[in-house]
């Protein structure tokens, strides 16, 4: 530090300088300057792969082995991952807004109920992540299913691109490995059935790649990536094709159980179900595990990518599903939409920064989460959002953040139906759809339901509501019964009723604050 004028044991001013007290106090100015830090380092890189229909109840992790070592063993494992609603375009809507479906509007997979529609469009789509994300100068990439009505004519068809995307990959409609058409970046791209050339799943994986390839260093990345596995028609690449041969859904818990003291959706399937129902769910479930292996060599590719590039350490890797699934359960043979365990739970897996290998979390976190903590790694100032879920980026990394744990949340569906009488089920009548084998139906117009769900140490229930002709309830105590076959609203002291019912009822309507606190 020559240059200062400073002598050892000196104690008066040197000549023709300042006095040693405003020496020293320059000095000291100067290093807290030299002490500042330097302006920090881009924001980590985000991938989140968002598969459709993959349940966590009913092993549906299972053929995810090299998913389960790369992400899962690498960093955080979530064992109480939940979507606010059980069905596709609701609960998308819900990871791109961080909201409820009662505050962003979507309630099913139809245009009338608000799936990619023109008031979708012009009001939650506009203030998505992704907007967010672009602002804050990531690079950001999609690919894969959207939206189930995205790229429908009437409202925009595959010219519209949501605000926030640098490059757009979408498939127009719901899920399909083969005969397909993708809306890329605005254009219309169709694909045929040739396994090299148009297999979704792979397809998405390939793009992702050359995105990684080709993006500028300067800037973060985020991709978002949305295979059709394991959704219907449950089509796997021809090398998965005699995987799983000899599986069968599983036979424990609900499977083939009477819907007893249950909504007339449950009380309607026959019980014990026919062979002919149980062989066709039995092929759906090998099918879908088939799908899903695709899906894991995604996961691998990518992984050793990122490494590669010397960007794994730099990236947040998310892998989730949209919602659950059932087999079989309370004899129904396929399909989501209900309240259950097996519909409602989904797999989480992250790793990152700051996030210590081999964790298994139990704090409770929801679809509505994802949104705000994508945005948290990103540096945005998440008190500006106005969002439904919160920030789980101090559950795996409290190094990095201080945050708690939500009290009890919401679960919300709103049935869809038909009009007119479903062909494969006609002895039921109009206001029914989605029926299979032995003419079960796995939704209706009064599928109307909403549920206060509560995870911790102490209390551990469910409690929904339905808006139908019984104003039917159903109550349980997942501890003592994790399987929900006993519904015990007949049973507890009303006082509990009363205390659950006036939960829903503030959960029903909460936005932002009022639902991360249940206030």
């Amino acid at each position: 530090m020559t240059g200062l004028g400073i002598r050892s044991g000196a104690t008066g001013t040197r000549r023709g300088g300042p006095p040693a007290a405003l020496t020293l106090l320059a000095l000291l100015t100067c290093c807290a300057r030299c002490a500042q830090p330097e302006p920090s380092a881009k924001p980590s890189n985000i991938l989140l792969i968002v598969v459709d229909d993959q349940d966590l109840v009913l092993g549906g992790m299972t053929p995810m082995k090299k998913t389960k070592a790369l992400i899962g063993d690498a960093g955080a494992t979530f064992v109480n991952a939940f979507t606010v609603t059980p069905l596709c375009c609701p609960s998308r809507s819900s990871i791109l807004t961080g909201r409820y479906p009662h505050n962003h509007g979507v309630r099913n997979n139809s245009l009338s109920g608000n799936c990619s529609s023109s008031a979708w469009q012009e009001g939650p789509e506009a203030g998505a992540f992704p907007v967010f994300l672009s602002k804050q100068k990531y690079q950001t990439f999609f690919a894969g299913k959207y939206l189930n009505q995205y790229g429908q004519k009437a409202v925009g068809g595959v010219g519209h691109v949501p605000p926030g995307w640098d490059q757009w990959h979408a498939l127009v409609g719901n899920s399909q490995y083969y005969n397909y058409t993708l809306s890329v970046n605005g254009k219309e791209e169709k694909h045929g059935e040739r396994y090299e050339d148009d297999y979704l799943t792979d397809l998405m994986t390939n793009r992702s790649l050359n995105f990684l390839d080709n993006r500028s260093p300067q800037h973060p990345f985020f991709l978002m990536l949305c295979p059709p596995a394991p959704h219907a028609p449950w089509t796997a690449a021809p090398q998965y094709q005699k995987e799983f041969l000899d599986v069968k859904a599983p036979r424990d818990g609900s499977f083939d159980k009477p819907g007893k003291d249950k909504h007339w959706l449950l009380r309607q399937p026959p019980s014990p179900m026919s062979n002919g129902s149980v062989d066709f769910l039995d092929d759906v479930f090998r099918k879908r595990w088939q799908t899903l292996l695709s899906v894991d060599d995604m996961v691998e590719m990518l992984v050793k990518k990122l490494d590669s590039l010397k960007e794994l350490d730099e990236t947040y890797v998310f892998y989730t599903s949209d919602n659950g699934y059932h087999t079989g359960q309370f004899s129904l043979p396929i399909d989501k939409r209900q309240l259950y365990e097996f519909d409602i739970r989904i797999p989480l897996l992250v790793r990152g920064p700051g996030i210590k290998p081999g964790q298994t979390l139990p704090a409770p976190v929801l679809n509505i989460d994802l949104a705000p903590t994508l945005l948290d790694i990103s540096g945005f100032n998440l008190s500006s959002l106005n969002v439904d879920g919160q920030s789980f980026l101090s559950q795996m990394a409290p190094s990095l953040r201080n945050g708690t744990a939500r009290p009890f949340f919401l679960i919300e569906y709103t049935g869809e139906g038909s009009p007119t009488s479903d062909p494969t089920c006609p002895k039921l009548g109009p206001g029914v759809s989605h029926c299979f084998p032995d003419c079960v139906c796995e939704d209706s117009y009064n599928n109307t339901y909403a549920c206060v769900r509560t995870v911790d140490g102490g209390q551990n229930l469910q409690y929904c509501e339905f808006a139908d002709s019984e104003s039917f309830v159903e109550l349980y105590n997942m501890t003592a019964d994790p399987h929900q076959l006993e519904n015990i609203v007949k049973k507890v002291d009303p006082s509990v009723l009363q205390a659950m019912n006036q939960r829903l009822i503030k959960l029903q309507s909460c936005e932002g604050d009022s639902c991360r606190h249940g206030d």
